[in-house]
């Protein structure tokens, strides 16, 4: 029950989501339905919450001493991720959003996605939706990532 737990912990923390919690359970020897499922739910709890709040608190914090220049850090992140996805998508904003979630790479995810959402101030029924499909998507990437199935057609194709 435990590591139920880690997992659904570690699929919350900005920067490692689900992308740090899949292999996690894998490794603990739990079975990859309930690790995708509980790793899933994980990233998307703070979803809401970094949509309604984490540019007001970052713009709140960015000027406060101590503090201020990580908060800046993240928001200019989140600026930066916004800008891209918003030069490159044009109308193609949701697709746009979805494929930057769900390509598990360094510095993407929902965190950074949704927070790129809020600062390109696309509505929030379409963030949670592009960012639940990029969720997805990255869940599955990283399971058969994580079982071998991606290193077995890689094999295979060399």
């Amino acid at each position: 029950m435990l590591t139920y737990l880690i997992v659904f912990i570690i699929s919350m923390f900005p920067l490692v989501e689900l992308r740090g919690a899949i292999p996690y359970g894998l490794t603990m020897g739990m079975s990859l339905a309930p690790t995708y499922i509980i790793a899933i739910i994980g990233n998307m709890l703070p979803v809401p919450f970094i949509y309604f709040f984490a540019r007001k608190i970052l713009e709140w914090g960015a000027e406060k001493p101590g503090i201020g220049g990580f908060f800046s850090w993240c928001l200019t992140k989140g600026e930066k991720g916004g800008q891209k996805l918003q030069a490159k998508a044009g109308r193609g904003l949701f697709v746009a959003l979805l494929l930057f979630v769900g390509i598990p790479l360094p510095g993407t995810g929902a965190w950074t996605g949704t927070l790129a959402a809020s600062l390109l101030d696309m509505d929030f029924k379409s963030s949670v939706l592009a960012c639940m499909g990029g969720v997805l998507l990255a869940g599955v990437i990283m399971a058969l990532a994580s079982t071998g199935v991606l290193g077995a057609f890689g094999a295979l194709a060399a």
